[in-house]
């Protein structure tokens, strides 16, 4: 059975409809065609390097874990774990930092970015690194694909050479090569102003907000200034973009059509996507709230377990190809 793998940092307090559409989708269709073996993991050793505050760490944990679960996620079916408590997480990515080049990393985007926005001088090792870390979460499992967004197929990359360096230097094939998974439609989901929906901008659906919120989201999403019976070009608007997501083949033809031929107000596409929003977010809601802390963290404990059993075989093999074993 081929082993999927993703993980998502608990670097905020609740999640938004990119987080739905580009993580959380992914590992329901996975974990509904019971083709695969299911792990997901919490990156909450990569959030220490943008969050400091050990109470913020673990409530965005319970409620990230939570909004997974309300959204449906089985624990039966996909094992759920904390890498911060696994050892050979942090082994495994401190032998792969003394493989990997430094200038091999400065290639890093996020390295990258980190650095257009500040000086060398204030960028955390940790930032610097955590792309070994990541790599490390993923090749100690044999995993066959990572679920990602289009934005982060290089971090899936970079742990395939991290991986192939290993074993050219240590034993060929030992590592598996995982393999990025990227539904292209979904790749990178809209904000309400049309760049990629993110915390960061502020331009995020919350899968927690309350319907006021939500109609007032829908209503400041930016449109045209074209008159009700002109045609238009559906692409072109992001009020679209984001009620695509939520429509059937059918709806989408007939919406589409609206545009195209004119007649269709941005009013009344508002007014459907606030409708499709509440009624796909009620019930996320609705189900959180049911959702106990003492729940989740039974159901970490044992897909904590599960995974470090996996894990620690794996590392004791690197231990033995490395000469750590004596």
């Amino acid at each position: 059975m081929k082993r999927v793998l993703t993980g998502i940092k608990p670097t905020a307090e609740n999640l938004h409809l990119g987080n739905y559409f580009g993580s959380i989708k992914y590992m329901l269709e996975f974990q509904q065609s019971g083709e695969y073996d299911n792990f997901m993991f919490l990156a909450n050793m990569h959030t220490l390097t943008q969050l400091h505050n050990s109470e913020d760490i673990k409530k965005n944990t319970l409620n990230l874990i939570r909004t997974y679960l309300a959204s449906g996620l089985d624990p039966q079916k996909t094992t759920i774990f904390n890498p911060a408590k696994i050892p050979a997480h942090a082994q495994l990515n401190w032998v792969l930092s003394c493989v990997t080049n430094i200038g091999y990393m400065k290639r890093m985007h996020a390295y990258k970015d980190a650095l257009a926005k500040n000086t060398e001088e204030n960028i955390t090792v940790g930032t610097f690194c955590y792309p070994i870390l990541m790599a490390a979460d993923i090749i100690l499992y044999d995993v066959d694909y990572v679920p990602v967004g289009k934005d982060q197929k290089q971090h899936v990359e970079y742990a395939r050479d991290i991986a192939a360096r290993f074993n050219n230097i240590f034993k060929p094939d030992f590592f598996k090569l995982p393999n990025p998974w990227i539904q292209q439609s979904l790749a990178t989901i809209p904000g309400i102003d049309g760049r990629k929906m993110s915390k960061s901008y502020n331009n995020y659906i919350g899968l927690f907000d309350d319907d006021k919120t939500i109609f007032k989201k829908t209503r400041a999403i930016p449109t045209a200034s074209i008159p009700v019976q002109e045609p238009k070009n559906p692409d072109e608007c992001n009020v679209y973009n984001i009620l695509k997501l939520f429509l059937s083949d059918d709806e989408d033809k007939n919406i589409r059509e609206g545009y195209e031929k004119g007649g269709l107000s941005f009013k009344e596409v508002k007014d459907l996507l606030y409708e499709k929003l509440v009624e796909f977010i009620g019930p996320i809601r609705y189900k959180s709230s049911e959702i106990s802390d003492e729940e989740i963290l039974n159901i970490l404990d044992q897909g904590t377990n599960k995974a470090a059993e996996i894990s620690s075989k794996k590392m004791l093999e690197i231990n033995r190809l490395v000469g750590f074993d004596f």
